[in-house]
């Protein structure tokens, strides 16, 4: 079984920076892939970011491509997601998840899920 804890949202204004943890325990192989999700509230869930499971080759989205970075802590299972230059319109729930395939984009992909934590960014 894997579980995945998910921290470091808050509110903050619009222009700041902000970084989000993704720790994942249990059993980890044959895990491959790590992504970060975003929901706004009455929006899809919407890809923000992925990397391999050994913190190689990270994507992103367009939208956040330039500001958002996602690494891996080396010696831990702690993916993080730092994001700078944050707008209102990045405002919502991020969730990481885990999964057995590497590079997709599409969350039924992926078969763990964290807690989601809040993003709050004002005007």
């Amino acid at each position: 079984q894997v579980q995945l804890v998910d921290s470091g949202g808050r509110l903050v204004q619009a222009g700041a920076s902000l970084r989000l943890s993704c720790e994942v325990f249990g059993d980890t192989w044959p895990l491959l892939g790590v992504a970060w999700f975003r929901q706004a509230p009455g929006m899809e869930r919407e890809f923000v970011a992925g990397i391999e499971y050994n913190g190689d080759s990270p994507y992103y989205a367009v939208s956040v491509k330039g500001r958002f970075t996602m690494s891996k802590y080396d010696t831990e299972n702690t993916f993080y997601l730092q994001m700078t230059s944050l707008k209102p319109a990045d405002t919502a729930m991020y969730s990481c998840a885990v999964g057995r395939i590497w590079g997709t984009r599409e969350p039924d992909n992926y078969d763990y899920w964290g807690q989601g934590t809040q993003v709050t960014v004002s005007s």
